[in-house]
C-alpha cells in the first residue's frame, strides 16, 4: 500500500501582492485559475508575459516550491526575463525554478540519463557548423556518387532531418511534400540519416534537434524517469503554444502526464510558422485533446489605438479555423483610420513611404518608431534603394541588405565575369559552385583560361565552351562545368552582352536554380529574390551600368550588418512580418499588400489553411502598429518576363468595411 504526501514550502513572508489592483480581470481569473488543465488565450498586445509571470508568482505565494515549477518557452531571453521579473514581485531564488526553452531542459534531462540511450556521459552538443562538418564528414564515407546530381547540400540535409523530427513524420513524405525535387535520390537522403544517426552515438555527440528527440524517446522507453519528473513538477507553464509542433506537444505531455496541472498560453491568431513545423491545431484542438481543460480569454489590447484593433478584429473574423476574440482597447484616445494608399508602381510605393517618414521625423516621431513590414524579404529592394537615395537611416532585421545576399552576388559574379574576361574574382567564385571544385581546382582552371587567346581579346568571338583546355576541370565536374561553359555563352552573343534581364534569365535558368536548390534550405525565397532582381535590371540596356549600380548600393554603409547594429540606433525598421511578431512601433508601414504579393500566390494555392495562415500574418502585421498604419500597395507590377501587370489589392483589404480605412489619394511626383 503507498500513501502520497506532499511537500509544502517552510513558511515565508508573504509577497504583498495586490493581484486584483495589478491585474485587469481577464488577467486575474487566468492568474489564479485553479489546478488541472488551462488554456489562456492572450490576444495581441494584452500582456501574456504579464499574465504569466504573475501566475509563477500565485503558485509560489500559495506554497509551491520553486523546484516543482517548469516553465517552458521558445526563446532563452523570454525564459530569463520571467524569471527575472518573478524575483522582483517574489523574493525567491529563481535558479531553484526551472525555466528555459524546450532545448535547455530536455538537455538538463539529457545530462543526468544520457547512458540509458546507448550515449557516454559528458556528450557533446554539436552547433551549426559542426554538424554541418559531420554532416559532410558522413556523406563522404559513404560512399555516395554526389557529382552526378547535385546532392542536397549538409545544411539542406540538416534541415530535412529536422522537419522530419519535429514534426513526427516519415521522412519519406517529407521529402515528398516540402522537397519533390530530391525524390529521385530519396533513398541516398534516408541513408545519410542513419549513417549520421550513428556516427553521432559513436562520438558521443548530439545536435540541436537530439536535445528534443532523446528527451522524447528517453520518457517514452523509461517509465520511472517518467513518473519521477511528473511528480517533481507539479505545475508545467507553456509559452507561446500556438508556435509549438507535434515534438513539442509530446514532450509537454511527457512531463505533465494526463492528470498534471498545466497552463498554456498564446494566441491562435498568431500562429505563423507552419513553414518551420509549428502546428496550430494544437492550440486550436486542446481542450479536445485535455477535454477537463479550463479557457480563459485576455483580451483587452495596451498597445494600439481604437481604430487599428477595429481593422485587426474585423480581418482575422475572415479565418473560419479560430477560437473568437475581440480585441479591446485599453487606450480610451481616438485616433487616425489606417490609411489605404494604392500607389502607381513599386518605385512610386517606396517614394511615397520616404517621403512620409521624413514628415513624421518633423512631426516629432523617432525613426526608431517606425518599421517598414513586408512579407518576403526582396520586396524590400526599392525601398532600400529609395531610403538610402534620401539619406534615411534603417537596419534590416529579415537579413542582408538586398545588394549583399550570397545569391545575388554569385549571379552577379557570372556578368562580371563575361564583361570582363581578367576578374579573376568573379571567375573564382563562379566556379566554385560547381561540384568538386575547390580553391586549388579553381586556380588551375583559372590559369589555363589566362592562357586562351579569348582571355586576352578586347572582344569574345567565339564560345567559351569551346575554349578551355576540358582536362584542367576535375572528371567528376565536367557535366556541370559544360553547363556552366554553355551558359556563359548565352550572355555574350556574336561579340555583344545581352541586356540585363536575358543574362539574369540564362544564369539562373542554366546552372544557377539546381545549385540553389541543394545549397540553400530557403532556395524559393531566393528565387524570389533573383527575380525582383531582374525585374529591377529592366531599367537598364547596358550590363556594366547595372554592375555599377549594384556596387554602389551594396557599397553604402557596409559596415553596418544586422549582426554589428546597436540595438538603439535611431534608424527605421525594416522586417519581414514573420520576424515582427512580438515588437512594436509607433508607425508601421505594411507594404505589397497585393494579391499574390501579400497573401503568398504559393499559400493562397495550396489550401484554405495556407491562407488562413496569411491573414494571421497580416493580422501580425497590422498589430504591431501603436498609433498609425498605413496600407500600400502598387497598381503595377512591371516583370522582367511579362511586362507590366495590374495588381489587384490584397483579399485582406477588399474584405474589409471601407468606414474602417481612409483611402489617399496620391497625385503627382511620378
Amino acid at each position: 500500500m503507498a500513501r502520497d504526501y506532499t511537500l509544502h514550502s517552510p513558511p515565508a513572508a508573504a509577497s504583498q501582492i495586490d493581484y486584483k489592483a495589478e491585474l485587469n480581470e481577464q488577467q486575474y481569473a487566468a492568474v489564479t485559475a485553479p489546478p488541472g488543465q488551462t488554456l489562456v488565450i492572450a490576444g495581441a498586445g494584452s500582456g501574456k508575459t504579464r499574465t504569466l509571470t504573475y501566475r509563477v508568482a500565485w503558485l509560489l505565494d500559495n506554497g509551491i516550491l520553486p523546484e516543482q515549477i517548469l516553465l517552458l518557452t521558445f526563446t532563452n531571453k523570454a525564459a530569463r526575463e520571467m524569471l527575472e521579473r518573478v524575483n522582483h514581485l517574489v523574493q525567491i531564488e529563481t535558479q531553484r525554478l526551472w525555466g528555459g526553452t524546450f532545448h535547455s531542459i530536455g538537455n538538463k534531462l539529457l545530462r543526468w540519463n544520457s547512458e540509458r540511450l546507448g550515449y557516454r556521459k559528458g556528450f557533446s552538443i554539436l552547433d551549426r557548423e559542426d554538424q554541418k562538418d559531420l554532416m559532410e564528414t558522413v556523406v563522404t564515407a559513404s560512399g555516395i556518387d554526389t557529382a552526378g546530381f547535385r546532392f542536397p547540400k549538409a545544411e539542406v540535409l540538416g534541415d530535412i532531418y529536422s522537419m522530419a523530427d519535429n514534426t513526427c513524420t516519415p521522412l519519406e513524405e517529407v521529402i515528398a511534400t516540402r522537397y519533390p525535387y530530391f525524390e529521385k535520390i530519396a533513398d541516398h537522403i534516408l541513408r545519410i540519416r542513419q549513417l549520421y544517426q550513428d556516427k553521432k552515438v559513436e562520438t558521443n555527440c548530439m545536435d540541436f534537434d537530439d536535445l528534443l528527440t532523446q528527451s522524447v524517446r528517453l520518457l517514452k522507453e523509461n517509465e520511472d524517469l517518467r513518473e519521477r519528473y511528473q511528480r517533481q513538477f507539479e505545475f508545467v507553464l507553456v509559452d507561446e503554444y500556438q508556435d509549438t509542433n507535434s515534438l513539442q506537444c509530446q514532450f509537454v505531455e511527457m512531463m505533465t502526464g494526463r492528470d498534471g496541472n498545466l497552463m498554456v498560453v498564446g494566441d491562435d491568431a498568431q500562429s505563423i510558422y507552419s513553414w518551420r513545423g509549428a502546428d496550430v491545431g494544437n492550440i486550436l484542438n486542446f481542450t479536445d485533446h485535455w477535454p477537463r481543460a479550463r479557457s480563459h480569454k485576455i483580451e483587452v489590447n495596451y498597445r494600439s489605438v481604437p481604430e487599428v484593433l477595429a481593422l485587426a478584429n474585423a480581418s482575422i473574423a475572415n479565418n473560419r479555423q479560430q477560437i473568437k476574440k475581440n480585441l479591446q482597447p485599453a487606450r480610451p484616445e481616438k485616433g487616425q483610420l489606417p490609411a489605404l494608399i494604392p500607389l502607381d508602381s513599386g518605385s512610386a510605393q517606396a517614394n511615397f513611404i520616404a517621403q512620409r517618414i521624413l514628415e513624421l521625423i518633423d512631426e516629432g516621431i523617432s525613426f526608431s518608431d517606425i518599421a517598414i513590414i513586408y512579407r518576403a524579404h526582396f520586396h524590400s529592394m526599392e525601398i532600400q534603394m529609395e531610403l538610402t537615395s534620401r539619406g534615411i537611416p534603417f537596419q534590416i532585421t529579415s537579413g542582408l541588405r538586398f545588394f549583399e545576399q550570397a545569391h545575388v552576388k554569385d549571379v552577379a559574379a557570372f556578368m562580371k565575369f563575361a564583361l570582363n574576361r581578367r576578374d579573376e574574382v568573379s571567375f573564382m567564385r563562379m566556379v566554385k559552385l560547381i561540384p568538386g571544385i575547390g580553391g586549388a581546382s579553381a586556380t588551375k582552371v583559372w590559369s589555363a583560361w589566362m592562357k586562351t587567346d579569348a582571355a586576352q581579346a578586347e572582344v569574345m568571338t567565339g564560345k567559351f565552351s569551346d575554349l578551355l583546355i576540358p582536362m584542367t576541370v576535375p572528371k567528376k565536374s565536367r557535366e556541370t562545368w559544360d553547363q556552366l561553359a554553355y551558359t556563359l555563352d548565352e550572355l555574350i552573343v556574336d561579340g555583344v552582352p545581352q541586356p540585363p534581364p536575358a543574362m539574369i534569365r540564362s544564369i539562373y535558368d542554366g546552372v544557377y536554380e539546381e545549385y540553389m536548390q541543394a545549397k540553400f534550405k530557403n532556395a524559393e525565397q531566393r528565387q524570389q529574390d533573383l527575380e525582383q532582381l531582374s525585374n529591377y535590371s529592366v531599367r537598364f540596356t547596358d550590363p556594366l551600368e547595372f554592375l555599377s549600380q549594384l556596387s554602389l548600393l551594396s557599397g553604402v554603409d557596409t559596415d553596418n550588418k544586422p549582426d554589428q547594429q546597436a540595438q538603439d540606433r535611431d534608424s527605421v525598421t525594416l522586417t519581414t512580418a514573420h520576424q515582427a511578431k512580438g515588437l512594436e512601433w509607433h508607425t508601421v508601414f505594411a507594404v505589397w499588400l497585393a494579391d499574390g504579393m501579400f497573401p503568398h500566390a504559393r499559400a493562397v494555392e495550396e489550401s484554405d489553411a495556407g491562407l488562413e495562415e496569411e491573414r494571421r500574418l497580416f493580422y501580425v502585421t497590422v498589430t504591431r502598429a501603436k498609433d498609425e498604419l498605413y496600407l500600400t500597395y502598387p497598381l503595377i507590377n512591371h516583370q522582367a518576363r511579362d511586362g507590366d501587370i495590374l495588381m489587384r489589392p490584397s483579399r485582406f483589404i477588399t474584405e474589409l468595411p471601407e468606414q474602417l480605412m481612409e483611402k489617399w489619394n496620391i497625385r503627382g511626383g511620378w
